[in-house]
C-alpha cells in the first residue's frame, strides 16, 4: 500500500444504481453496452473506479452473473477502471442473490454495513437487511474472492459494525468506509457539512475514506469531502440532475465537473492504478 499524493483524489462513478431509470433519465445506462460505454466515457474524464449494477432487458436489478460478467469484459476491453460491483443490488434480490457477482471477479465491492427501512416509494415498509451475521457472510465470500471491501455506511449507527469487523480481523488494512448522506429514502444522515465532518472524525485509525452525496449534495458533499483529504463519487444512481430542473447528460458530464472542481482546489484525478496502489489492490496485467 502506497500513501495518496496530497494533490491526487480518487474518483468513484456510479453510473446506475438499483432505482434510477431511464424514465427518470433517458441518459442513466442499463445495458452492459451502455455501462461499458458510459464507462469508458467517464474513464477519459478522469474517473479511476467504475460502481456496477446490473440490469436485465426488463431494466430491473439483476444478479444474473452472465450479465455481471459481460459488463466487467466490456469495461477491460476499453481501459483499466478498478470494478466495483454492488452487492446491495436491488429490493427485488435475495440476500445469496446479491452476493452473486462476487464470482465475476469485481476487484471491489460494497458491503452494506447496517439493516434499514424504506421509506418511501413502491417497496416502502420493506427492510433492507443487513444484519451482523450477514455483514459477517458477506466479507467472507468477499475474501474468498480477494475482493476488497468498501464499507457503506449511511449513519453513525453503522460505524458500530466497522469497529467490530476491523476488531474481528474480518477485514484488512486498508478499511475503505464509503459514506452516503441525503438519501433518506434507505435511513441515511442529512447530507450537511457537520454530519459528513462528525462520521470522518469518528473513523477507525488506517481507514480510507470516500463521500456519496445524494441529489443536489452531490457536488457540495464531494468538494467537501476532498478538502477533508476524501475520495468522492458522483453519478447518475445518486444524482439525475446535473443543475435544478435540468437533467445530466451523461456520468461522464458530472465526472468531469468535479475534476474542474478538484483542479480549482489543486488536485488532480488519481488514475486507477495510483488508485490500486492507495488500496493495496494487486496491479492489472498490460
Amino acid at each position: 500500500m502506497e500513501s495518496l499524493a496530497k494533490n491526487k483524489v480518487v474518483i468513484t462513478v456510479a453510473q446506475t444504481g438499483a432505482m434510477s431509470s431511464k424514465s427518470m433519465n433517458p441518459n442513466v445506462p442499463e445495458q452492459p453496452v451502455e455501462i461499458a460505454d458510459s464507462a469508458y466515457e467517464c474513464y477519459n474524464e478522469g474517473a479511476a473506479i467504475c460502481h456496477i449494477h446490473a440490469r436485465g432487458k426488463d431494466g430491473l436489478p439483476t444478479a444474473d452473473t452472465d450479465i455481471y460478467q459481460d459488463i466487467h469484459d466490456r469495461i477491460r476491453a476499453k481501459c483499466n477502471m478498478i470494478i466495483q460491483d454492488s452487492t446491495g443490488g436491488g429490493p427485488n434480490l435475495s440476500q445469496e442473490e446479491r452476493i452473486q457477482c462476487l464470482k465475476t471477479g469485481p476487484e471491489m465491492a460494497s458491503l452494506n454495513m447496517g439493516s434499514l427501512m424504506r421509506i418511501g416509494g413502491p417497496y416502502k415498509g420493506t427492510a433492507w437487511s443487513n444484519l451482523p451475521e450477514e455483514i459477517d457472510h458477506y466479507v467472507k465470500e468477499m475474501a474468498k474472492y480477494n475482493v476488497m471491501p468498501e464499507m457503506e455506511v449511511f449513519n453513525h449507527g453503522m460505524l458500530v459494525d466497522v469497529r467490530r469487523v476491523i476488531k474481528e480481523g474480518l477485514v484488512k488494512k486498508p478499511y475503505y468506509v464509503n459514506i452516503v448522506l441525503g438519501m433518506r429514502y434507505q435511513g441515511a444522515e442529512p447530507a450537511t457539512p457537520d454530519t459528513l465532518y462528525s462520521i470522518v472524525k469518528s473513523l477507525p485509525p488506517d481507514t480510507i475514506f470516500n463521500c456519496t452525496g445524494v441529489g443536489s449534495m452531490q457536488t457540495p458533499m464531494a468538494t467537501m469531502a476532498m478538502l477533508l483529504g476524501g475520495c468522492v463519487r458522483v453519478g447518475l444512481e445518486d444524482n439525475l440532475y446535473y443543475t435544478k430542473g435540468e437533467l445530466a447528460k451523461s456520468n461522464a458530464q458530472l465526472v468531469a465537473r468535479i475534476v474542474r472542481i478538484a483542479r480549482d482546489l489543486g488536485k488532480e484525478p488519481a488514475t486507477p492504478d495510483e488508485a490500486r496502489a492507495y488500496f493495496g489492490l494487486t496491479p492489472v496485467a498490460g
